[in-house]
């Protein structure tokens, strides 16, 4: 699979425009972001990218007096994945409770939950805001026994987390292949690749698999919206829905959307501009 790389110029800099212009083109199909000294470096996949959204993303862009430039380039996932097996990434540490770490390192402190992963080109290594808030939420739940939903799994971090919290079992799923073989590979770090079934697609695939107590989705928000019916469906009654991976302007869009559903708002934890929602069906 090929993916573009994307460079973006953008004056002034300043990280909040970073933020919100990675939350437009997650929007049309991007999937990972760096910053640059210039601005951002995004990849999409090739078959995916649109150059029309694209100039409709940054014209469009809701704050003014922004200049924002574009270079499209080829990029293999091979190249990112020499990236990955040469450097790593460096080792994270939740609340003093929760370590984040790839093989290559050794001298890490000793947490009660421990989680391994090798992300290469998935989304999830517990540096992004989205997930350290859905860590810490699932550090708070009782999982105990309960059947739980990874919609967009990514790196396969969170389903990780599910299982060390003690729950019956997980159903973990994403639209791409990347992340799915990825997962599996993190499964296997961990030592509980039978713990967690995982499968390829999009929110169809939840056919598959039984009512859950509760869904987890780090996705971005067009994503939600259109699955939120889908997840409201495969939630036992009292289940909980769990959702990140957009900003709190958007918040109230998704308790709306979410409300048509019988899915009760709870509460709404923010991280600088990022959010997180908790929902219950009624």
């Amino acid at each position: 699979m090929k993916y573009y790389e994307v460079n973006f110029s953008i004056s002034p800099l300043l990280e909040a425009y970073s933020d919100v212009l990675s939350a437009s083109l997650a929007e049309i199909g991007f999937e990972s972001f760096v910053p640059t000294g210039n601005g951002l470096s995004a990849y999409i996949q090739q078959s995916v990218f649109d150059k029309e959204k694209l100039e409709s993303a940054i014209g469009e862009f809701p704050i003014d007096d922004i200049r924002i430039s574009y270079e499209v380039t080829e990029a293999e996932y091979e190249d990112w994945n020499a990236v990955w097996e040469e450097e790593g990434f460096q080792p994270i540490v939740i609340d003093d409770i929760i370590l984040i770490h790839d093989v290559k390192h050794h001298d890490v402190p000793n947490l009660p939950y421990d989680i391994t992963i090798s992300p290469k080109l998935a989304f999830g290594t517990g540096s992004h805001q989205t997930t350290r808030m859905i860590l810490r939420e699932l550090l708070k739940m009782d999982l105990k026994g309960k059947k739980v939903i990874d919609a967009g799994t990514g790196t396969g971090i969170l389903s990780i987390m599910c299982v060390k919290r003690g729950v019956a079992e997980v159903f973990a799923y994403d639209i791409d292949e990347w992340s799915v073989e990825n997962t599996k590979d993190n499964l296997l770090l961990n030592a509980i690749h039978n713990e967690v079934r995982v499968e390829l697609g999009d929110s169809s695939v939840l056919d598959k698999t039984d009512n859950a107590d509760l869904i987890i989705a780090n996705i971005n928000r067009n994503i939600l919206l259109n699955d939120i019916e889908s997840f409201a469906l495969k939630l036992v009654a009292k289940g909980l829905l769990l959702i990140s991976g957009f900003y709190t302007d958007d918040a109230s869009l998704l308790i709306e959307a979410a409300n048509k559903h019988r899915l009760q708002f709870v509460k709404k934890e923010c991280d600088e501009n990022w959010c997180m929602l908790l929902f219950e069906k009624q």
